[in-house]
């Protein structure tokens, strides 16, 4: 079933045909969970973002933080009044005109989309750094990405009770795994201050902004526990509540990881932001080597299991656009036995397979991959985020639960995500990065062109 508010939440048939009530609040919590992907932040992204802030990454992802809560905090709000598996996409639609709410829809497809591209990318990465000192060589890595993004799109067509145990349980090992090299640099150091961190020795304004614009990349998709509004459990309460753990939780996990391997990093005399693998290094260096193949193969498996959630989240908005008549109708029926948006799930896993999989077959590196679809999905992310807080407060104003403290709220958002957005603009980043804007903004053009097309004949008669 599918919730939508008036005044009051009421309960209304979900006509997509989805299984009702079948995720428990832990697994809804693993969605989002998976999305982040949060074992490949410490192993990808805080390097690349200690490149640009220096001993001030842990700023960086403070600031990154409180702009994702702020944000968190007014998707919440509206998970509290209506649940349904068009997530971000419905809520513009409920209060934005119709060209914004196709804006919203289109966005939020690419950013999953790229997002599992650019994770599967960083599989590929991953499985040949495990693989060479195996077998001496490296595999084919249009292969590999064969292999993550059909093996995923299977995954998420079969069944997404399945899926979503399956993303928690990868996650949870991968993250025990770099908590104890963690714990272990530590006790092995002492719990004490680490004074060029808390001096921010050597640290620009600018390199910090640069750095905080990539860690926001660490957080996208933290929302993405709302796709499943028709098929959580109590959706109007473990929803939100998983929308502000998991922004909340994966912070805190991130900030102390950049402050950890600074630290430590700093003591094992080695850059961190020129580190392939900076888990070798730590788990060296606190006497446990062993534990740094281990968490390759945990960052490896995270990969795979923020693919699969990616596919999992872009599947259903892109169901509930087919059902709005903004995508071709066939894509808005489900399995009839595994009740699985079965055909918006191959179409995504295709989308998500053709740029890893070209960009594979041209000899570009796998980190290349999940630099560069990351970096596009940005964009999608904030384009909805600014969105749906735009919305929030014409919504709850026609539902009569507008308060001045969430006006406020949604305008904090707002402003986050402009001078966000603003960062990934100027300065100028160097090729092919330049050209995302323009990639995105034709991809835009050419979703509402369709859309304009797909619905000429409502637009007629109106």
């Amino acid at each position: 079933m599918e919730q939508i508010a008036t005044a009051e939440p009421v309960v209304v048939p979900a006509a997509a045909g989805l299984r009702a009530n079948i995720l428990s609040p832990t697994e809804t919590l693993a969605q989002s969970i998976s999305t982040i992907a949060p074992t490949t932040t410490p192993a990808m992204t805080i390097p690349l973002v200690f490149a640009m802030a220096g001993n001030g990454t842990w700023l960086a992802y403070v600031f990154a933080m409180s702009a994702v809560l702020l944000i968190a905090f007014c998707i919440s709000r509206f998970a509290r009044h209506t649940s349904c598996s068009g997530a971000l996409y419905t809520y513009a639609t409920s209060s934005l005109p119709p060209w914004a709410s196709g804006v919203a829809g289109w966005a939020l497809l690419l950013a999953y989309t790229a997002t599992g591209a650019s994770v599967a990318g960083g599989f590929v990465n991953y499985a040949n750094v495990l693989l060479v000192p195996l077998i001496g060589h490296g595999v084919s890595t249009v292969g590999l990405s064969i292999f993550c993004v059909v093996v995923s799109t299977w995954i998420a067509y079969r069944d997404v009770q399945v899926s979503a145990q399956m993303m928690l349980w990868m996650e949870a090992a991968s993250v025990l795994a770099i908590s104890i090299v963690m714990v272990l640099l530590l006790v092995r150091n002492g719990v004490r201050l680490d004074a060029a961190q808390a001096s921010l020795q050597g640290v620009s304004a600018s390199g910090v902004r640069l750095g905080v614009v990539l860690a926001l990349f660490s957080f996208v998709g933290f929302e993405s526990a709302t796709t499943l509004g028709a098929e959580a459990r109590n959706p109007l309460r473990t929803i939100p509540r998983a929308v502000v753990q998991s922004a909340f939780f994966s912070g805190l996990f991130f900030i102390l990881c950049a402050y950890l391997m600074t630290f430590g990093m700093g003591k094992a005399g080695v850059d961190l932001g020129k580190s392939d693998a900076p888990f070798h290094v730590l788990a060296s260096l606190v006497g446990v080597p062993v534990l740094g193949p281990i968490i390759d193969v945990g960052a490896l498996v995270s990969m795979f299991a923020a693919t699969l959630a990616c596919i999992t989240a872009a599947a259903r908005v892109l169901l509930r656009m087919a059902t709005n008549g903004i995508a071709h109708r066939h894509l808005a029926k489900t399995h009839h036995r595994n009740a699985t948006p079965h055909l918006a799930v191959l179409v995504i896993g295709l989308v998500t397979l053709l740029p890893v999989a070209i960009l594979s077959g041209r000899g570009v590196a796998g980190t290349d991959i999940y630099g560069w679809m990351g970096s596009l999905a940005v964009y999608g992310f904030l384009t909805t985020y600014g969105l749906a807080a735009l919305a929030l407060p014409f919504y709850l104003r026609r539902v009569h639960t507008l308060r001045s403290g969430v006006l406020a709220l949604s305008i904090a958002a707002a402003v986050a995500i402009l001078l966000a957005l603003a960062g990934t603009l100027w300065p100028v980043p160097e090729p092919p990065l330049n050209w995302l804007p323009y990639l995105y903004l034709a991809y835009l053009a050419v979703g509402m062109g369709w859309q304009a097309w797909a619905t000429r004949d409502v637009a007629a008669t109106a």
